[in-house]
C-alpha cells in the first residue's frame, strides 16, 4: 500500500499535474508507468494502430484481455500512432513537449531511429526526464540483444537458487520485468525531484539484467572469495532453520519461518 491514511473523495495525490508519456509495451514499463498513474499522473500510452500492445493478446482471460495487461495498464489513457509517419510524429512532438517524463521499452535502436533518443529528446526538452528500459543496458556487448523474462532469470542466475536439487525453476510471475519496472519507477521519482532543485531533467537507464543481478546479492556474497553458491531448497532456506515446510500430526504441511533465537522464544512463549 502507497499510504495509511483513509480513503477520501479527490484527495490531492502526490504526482497530480504530472504527465508521462510512454512508448511502451510487455511488461517492465507498463508496470512502471501503472505506478505513477496510480500516484496520479496523466499517463498516455501510444500504441500501434490496430494490434497496440501485444500483451493485449497474452490471452482473453479477462473481458477479451490478458491479465497481464489489465494489471499493468489501469488508469492509464492510449493513443494509437503510427510513428513512421510524419504526422504522428507531429503529434507525439507536441505531446512530448507539454510531457515531464517519456518512457519507453521499444527494441534496441527503435528510438533513435524515430528520432526520439534520449539524447535527441533532452537537446529540444531539458527539462524532461527520458527513461529507457531495456534487456541488457545501453552499453555492452548484449546492448543490440533482445529477451524476456525467463531468459533474465537464467543468465543472472536466478534459476540456479529457485527450485529443487532435482530441477531449476523460473518464478511464477515475471520477477525480471517487475524488479526493471520498479527501478525504474523509484528512479523517475527521484529524477522529479531533482528537477525541482536544477531545472534540468535527467536520462535514466535501467535493464532487466541490472535489475535483477542486484536482486541477487545474497547468493553472490553468499559465494564470496570462492566459497560453493547456495543450492536449490525449494520452500525451505539454504541457511536458516527451522524455515520452511514441516509435516504436522494430521497429515497436513505447516509453514514455518524462524530467523534467530528471540523468535523462537516468542514461538515458545505463546504455545
Amino acid at each position: 500500500m502507497m499510504t495509511t491514511d483513509p480513503p477520501a473523495l479527490n484527495r490531492e495525490r502526490p504526482l497530480d499535474g504530472v504527465t508521462v508519456v510512454s512508448l511502451e509495451q510487455a511488461i517492465a514499463a507498463p508496470f512502471c508507468t501503472r505506478h505513477l498513474a496510480d500516484l496520479g499522473a496523466r499517463v498516455i500510452k501510444i500504441e500501434r494502430p490496430e494490434e497496440g500492445d501485444f500483451a493485449r493478446h497474452y490471452d482473453q482471460r479477462v473481458a477479451g484481455m490478458s491479465p497481464h495487461f489489465v494489471w499493468a495498464n489501469r488508469s492509464k489513457e492510449s493513443l494509437a500512432l503510427d510513428l513512421k509517419t510524419p504526422f504522428a510524429l507531429e503529434v507525439m512532438e507536441r505531446l512530448l513537449a507539454r510531457a515531464d517524463v517519456f518512457v519507453q521499452n521499444l527494441a534496441p535502436g527503435a528510438t533513435a531511429r524515430l528520432g526520439l533518443s534520449s539524447a535527441q529528446l533532452r537537446e529540444r526538452y531539458p527539462r524532461l526526464i527520458v527513461c529507457d528500459i531495456s534487456d541488457y543496458g545501453s552499453e555492452g556487448p548484449y546492448r543490440d540483444r533482445k529477451a524476456y523474462d525467463l531468459l533474465i532469470q537464467s543468465e543472472a542466475g536466478f534459476l540456479n537458487v529457485t527450485g529443487t536439487t532435482e530441477a531449476p525453476a523460473k518464478a511464477g510471475i515475471a520477477v525480471a520485468d517487475i524488479a526493471a519496472g520498479m527501478y525504474a519507477y523509484s528512479n523517475i521519482l527521484s529524477a522529479l525531484l531533482l528537477r525541482e532543485r536544477t531545472g534540468r531533467g535527467s536520462r535514466i537507464d535501467v535493464s532487466m539484467m541490472d535489475a535483477l543481478c542486484e536482486w541477487m546479492g545474497h547468493p553472490l556474497y553468499y559465494a564470496f572469495d570462492g566459497a560453493d553458491p547456495p543450492g536449490r531448497t525449494g520452500a525451505e532456506h539454504a541457511t536458516i532453520f527451522p524455515y520452511g515446510p514441516f509435516a504436522a500430526g494430521d497429515g497436513e504441511t505447516v509453514m514455518m519461518g524462524l530467523q534467530n533465537e528471540h523468535g523462537l522464544a516468542q514461538t515458545r512463549a505463546r504455545r
